[in-house]
């Protein structure tokens, strides 16, 4: 571990632990999934505040160098997971290109009844049925993806009979009924507290939230929350000119 004093001689102390665990990781000290050290660890290792340590380690968390994950620790990050924002991939096949494992934790899968909202986005009457489906995608065991969906019964009439845990609604809908258009909205925003604690995040990380909706001809198939931890997650636009 670099010495303090090199620390404190020449940058602010947050930055000099942040250039610190950059040269262990570039010198291959850290590699990709090695835990870090905990800030209790550096505070008593480097002699520093919390406060100059937790800074350091959620300014690397938000550039994507370090994953930090609730109840287990900070790693070395292998890279933020990517996907274009106008394509509609189905996530499993994103993390398997990139050698990597998914695994899937569905929450809920039910029906619920129409809200003025959901008529409006799904072309479905006040009162009818849709289904509804939240489900926490891992990548290496590390939660990279809350999806929250509404399918309208019409178009998969045997949604709720999947298992997601083993087939991810992005796939399965494609093969029973094939998208033709999509509309996305994308922002950034902050986490409810409940959504940080299935994402293994902090309330003040920031996150890329996507909304899709899908349609086969004139009729909508599903309307889908997507957010992702902005340390774990990036999406990008692709366009080619017409002509």
């Amino acid at each position: 571990m670099a010495d303090t004093d090199d620390i404190t001689a020449t940058v602010p102390l947050y930055l000099g632990v942040k250039q610190m665990i950059l040269a262990r990781i570039s010198a291959g000290d850290w590699p990709p999934g090695r835990r870090v050290p905990s800030e209790n660890e550096l505070v008593a290792e480097l002699g520093l505040s919390r406060m100059t340590i937790n800074r350091a380690l959620r300014e690397l968390a938000n550039d994507g160098v370090l994953t930090r994950v609730q109840g287990l620790g900070t790693f070395v990050a292998e890279g933020k997971g990517h996907s274009s924002v106008f394509e509609v991939r189905n996530i499993a096949e994103e993390i398997a290109e990139r050698g990597h494992s998914h695994s899937a934790r569905v929450l809920v899968l039910d029906r619920v009844k129409v809200t003025p909202e959901l008529s409006d986005t799904l072309g479905l009457p006040l009162g009818a049925e849709a289904f509804h489906s939240l489900i926490v995608h891992a990548e290496n065991d590390i939660p990279v993806q809350l999806e929250e969906r509404y399918v309208n019964p019409e178009t998969a009439p045997d949604y709720l009979a999947q298992d997601f845990a083993e087939v991810t609604p992005n796939h399965y809908l494609s093969s029973v009924i094939p998208w033709t258009e999509a509309e996305h909205e994308i922002e950034a925003v902050l986490p409810a507290n409940w959504e940080a604690k299935l994402l293994a995040i902090a309330r003040a990380d920031p996150c890329l939230a996507i909304r899709r909706r899908t349609l086969a001809g004139e009729r909508i198939v599903s309307t889908v929350r997507l957010l992702m931890p902005g340390g774990r997650y990036r999406v990008s636009s692709r366009q080619k000119a017409a002509g």
